[in-house]
């Protein structure tokens, strides 16, 4: 069996990888042709601690894994990632568990692949700024989809801390240096969205992180920190005028997602807001972007898909260029 850590996936895999596969999850889930059934959630009695377990299957892929996901968010504040996970490679063709890898670093490579995904077919072409919204475990994935499938000038992040923001950003600054993309710290959510073009939030917050009237016309945002139904870090108004509504897989985020149920249940919206799963749009079923005038939400909680085609690719890499370490019974 391969073990493979953070630090050897980093070695041989790259986040635009991790956008090409996800892509391919996204289109292969609506065309049917993966079996993903909704994870199993289990929650602590504070309400914030969560264990999760994610199972998949593709067979036009070759492809089954299962992820062990854990979600603790104050773990940031003791410096600590606020996910844990571990994703096991399965051979479909044997059912045996051919790789165990960091499900931690597949969960921050897929999620923001995700927002890629999402950017890469539904922004407009010509963006100059970025927002991203929350500096945790997942931020730094988020903010390097951006800038792999957007040429942009600037990025502002926020964080409720500021002094996190600001250190968040200085780290950015050097690790992505490559893009030539100015990253900065901003006060708050609404200094950071304002004019942008592109807008990631990645939070756990159960009330808005900026106001909807900050959001510029022909601006892309992708809601990826809600996970569960109080959580609403992206504002009911934003949602009501969006022109058009994505979500990686409708089904799953009307089991959990705040940033939808919260609207849906105060009449904002109905389903005839919703536009399709961003998977047809990349298989031409759905119509994506029209002009650049069109305000698009995308909301992802995450699918299996992701994990699955995130987690062949990786090991297929991996035994491909001989990387990793073999445990042998």
């Amino acid at each position: 069996m391969l073990l493979l850590s953070k630090a050897d996936i980093e070695k041989f895999y790259t986040l635009e990888d991790c956008i090409n596969a996800v892509g391919d999850a996204f289109r292969l889930f609506s065309e049917g042709k993966v079996q993903v059934p909704l994870r199993t959630q289990i929650k602590k009695q504070n309400d914030q601690d969560t264990f999760l377990c994610m199972p998949a299957f593709c067979e036009e892929y070759d492809a089954s894994c299962v992820k062990v996901l854990n979600m603790f968010p104050g773990n940031i504040d003791q410096g600590m990632s606020s996910i844990n996970a571990q994703v096991l490679n399965i051979d479909a063709k044997t059912g045996v568990v051919d790789t165990v890898m960091d499900g931690s670093y597949v969960t921050q490579l897929r999620t923001g692949a995700a927002s890629g995904v999402a950017f890469k077919y539904l922004a407009k072409q010509n963006c100059r700024k970025g927002a991203l919204i929350g500096t945790g475990g997942q931020a730094a994935t988020q903010l390097e989809a951006m800038l792999i499938v957007r040429d942009l000038e600037e990025v502002q992040v926020s964080d409720l801390d500021y002094d996190r923001a600001v250190e968040f950003a200085e780290k950015m600054n050097r690790k992505l240096a490559k893009y030539g993309t100015k990253i900065t710290a901003a006060k708050n959510g609404n200094e950071a969205v304002t004019d942008a073009d592109l807008v990631i939030s990645v939070t756990p917050s159960k009330q808005p992180v900026y106001d909807a009237e900050n959001i510029k016309p022909g601006a892309t945002v992708s809601g990826v920190g809600s996970y569960q139904p109080d959580m609403e870090e992206t504002p009911a108004e934003l949602v009501e005028k969006a022109d058009k509504i994505y979500f990686d897989s409708k089904d799953a985020v009307l089991a959990e997602a705040g940033d939808i149920l919260i609207p849906l249940d105060k009449k904002k919206i109905t389903d005839a807001y919703f536009t399709g799963d961003i998977g047809e749009v990349i298989g031409e079923k759905v119509v994506g972007r029209e002009n650049d005038d069109e305000i698009i939400f995308f909301k992802t909680v995450g699918i299996a898909a992701q994990d699955l085609t995130t987690a062949k690719s990786i090991h297929d890499k991996a035994v491909e260029q001989g990387f990793g370490t073999y445990w042998n019974d």
